[in-house]
């Protein structure tokens, strides 16, 4: 039954990532945590810096474990970040594990195609960059269960990842450039397909089981955070489910699929969801390769393991990568990824009984953090206004979380509220402090508490959306000002976020609001008139989105019949923007 606890060996909801990842380092010599962040990094790092070798940093949500932690060492990741289960690591960590492993070669960041993930990554690396740190990233999303042509949140990144990191991996480990690395990378992502099925859901820590199957049910074409698949079918015979998985991929009218010839060349991952009894494993790798082969492919290498699971979802996924003397190369080279089809092997340098808390402190160095210091600039004008403009948008999301957690158990996991209260209340705790800040200082300020505390998408998208606002409004706070300063706002989560106004999410609102002003900004209307037609026009624009197909989001992977209630995201806009028009008519 869908939100159903399941037992599970844990001590608390909050301390299983931190405590896991000390699990991590206890058993693998290879690895060290960073004091005060969620980085596993190599114990050699400095001697791979000094070789001038390329780092790599991956990672994501926990929760998918052996994935990202299990894969750092000698010839994969230089580094893995964890956020909390199926949530993207803040900004902040991701920085953190790049400053840790940078060197003049330059990092490379390996991202898996979700929103939380590319924002989240893609704000660290503007950091970086801004710090005058080589850096480049690759983005990969091979999930092949997509039946759909139109425009959605992209093809997922599923297990095709960790053969990725493996190969690029190999390439570090050979003094290639940077460049050339994520060129390689880059092809690779193109010759790499992955769908998986289902026969339970598994059970998010705190939360229970994340969808309902019958017992005689399976599904097709899932993603790794718990959400429902493309197709639900009938449980049948291991070498049924293996056509259906391959015919699936490969089936040329869908928008993901990937072509399989006979003679190509490939390798094979079976990676077990979590909950899956090698016994089965064997009997679908069994049932795989002989349909392959049937079809006259080619099977060069077959690795079966817990690569990236769903914490205890029975299933498997399955990934087809095309080989190339440089792949297979680059595949069978030698590595200490603990969790690597091969195993690992010990440096030697660090005595077995050693415990993971123990190695914590040779990184102490790499500890520093990300953290936005007031800049030069005295307070405002407004500084007042928007000081109680922010604390009406927190009241209101604090007491509207219930109805926004409605509306996202119709397209989401039903946290959209939650998410939001606990970013207002973040926000809350700091704005005594907030009292002698410019605009700018404010929303920079907040921007940084949202990305910390709300984490995941949501997260990062009003992080974006408040540090690109806050640059129109450093020198001038007029209307014009904040007019500019919205504009901003959207087009980088826009940029970021993958979303465009009509694809049903967030920007609709913000996209309406806009509009209206710009047309009746030359109007002899005054500012409260004209927030208030904007803030009508955000309304409709929000309630307009029940009736609209997701195109982007969490939402856009979800049967479009079952989603009749506005979008949550939208639905907070218009919250909030009525909060800034009371606030404001109160000042007034």
């Amino acid at each position: 039954m869908a939100g159903q606890q399941q037992k599970q060996l844990l001590n608390s909801t909050e301390s299983c990532v931190d405590e896991m990842l000390e699990g991590v380092a206890a058993v693998n010599l290879n690895v060290r945590i960073l004091r005060g962040h969620r980085v596993v990094v190599r114990t050699d790092i400095e001697e791979v810096k000094e070789k001038g070798q390329v780092t790599i940093l991956s990672g994501g949500g926990s929760g998918h474990e052996p994935f990202a932690a299990g894969f750092v060492g000698k010839g994969m990741l230089s580094a893995a970040v964890a956020g909390s289960v199926f949530t993207s690591p803040p900004p902040n960590q991701i920085l953190a594990g790049i400053r840790a492993i940078s060197c003049s070669s330059g990092v490379l960041l390996i991202v898996a195609n979700y929103t939380g993930d590319r924002l989240n990554f893609g704000i660290a690396a503007e950091r970086a960059a801004a710090e005058n740190i080589k850096i480049a990233t690759i983005t990969i999303g091979e999930d092949c269960a997509l039946t759909s042509t139109d425009k959605t949140a992209g093809r997922r990144g599923l297990c095709g990842i960790v053969l990725l990191m493996k190969i690029v991996g190999a390439l570090a480990e050979e003094g290639r450039s940077l460049e050339e690395i994520a060129a390689i990378g880059t092809e690779t992502i193109s010759a790499v397909g992955t769908i998986g099925v289902s026969l339970s859901p598994c059970h998010v820590p705190g939360s229970g089981a994340t969808f309902t199957l019958g017992e005689d049910e399976m599904e097709l074409g899932l993603g790794v955070h718990g959400e429902a698949g493309v197709k639900r079918m009938k449980v049948m015979q291991a070498d049924d489910i293996a056509a259906v998985m391959i015919d699936h991929m490969t089936e040329q009218t869908n928008s993901s699929h990937m072509t399989i010839n006979s003679g190509d060349r490939v390798a094979l991952v079976l990676n077990n969801l979590g909950a899956t009894s090698y016994l089965e494993m064997f009997v679908m790798v069994r049932a795989v390769i002989r349909y392959l082969e049937s079809k006259g492919v080619i099977v060069e290498r077959v690795y079966v393991d817990h690569f990236m699971t769903s914490l205890d979802m029975a299933g498997l996924s399955l990934t087809i990568l095309h080989l190339t003397d440089l792949r297979l190369k680059c595949l069978d080279k030698d590595t200490t990824a603990i969790a690597w089809k091969h195993g690992s092997t010990s440096s030697g340098t660090t005595s077995s009984t050693q415990r993971g808390r123990e190695r914590l402190e040779p990184c102490v160095k790499f500890s520093k953090t990300c953290s936005t210091k007031k800049s030069s600039d005295s307070p405002n004008a407004d500084t007042s206004a928007v000081l109680c403009a922010l604390e009406n948008i927190c009241k209101k999301l604090i007491e509207s979380e219930s109805l926004l957690n409605e509306l996202d158990r119709h397209g989401g996991d039903g946290d959209c509220g939650t998410t939001l209260k606990t970013g207002a209340q973040g926000i809350l705790a700091l704005l005594d402090g907030f009292s002698n800040y410019s605009v700018y200082d404010i929303l920079i300020s907040a921007a940084e508490s949202l990305e910390n505390t709300m984490g995941g998408a949501s997260g990062g998208l009003y992080s974006l959306f408040l540090t690109a606002a806050a640059g129109k409004l450093r020198t001038d706070t007029n209307p014009p000002s904040w007019i500019d300063a919205l504009h901003s706002g959207m087009t980088a989560v826009s940029r970021y976020g993958g979303a465009e106004p009509g694809d049903r999410t967030m920007l609709d609102p913000l996209h309406a609001a806009h509009n209206k002003l710009v047309n009746d900004t030359n109007s002899s209307q005054d500012w409260t008139s004209l927030l208030e037609k904007a803030v009508k026009a955000a309304d409709n624009a929000a309630s307009e989105t029940a009736s609209m197909k997701a195109r982007a989001g969490r939402a856009s992977y979800v049967n479009a019949q079952l989603i009749t209630k506005q979008d949550p995201g939208a639905s907070a806009v218009a919250l909030w923007m009525h909060a800034i028009l009371e606030s404001l008519k109160k000042e007034t």
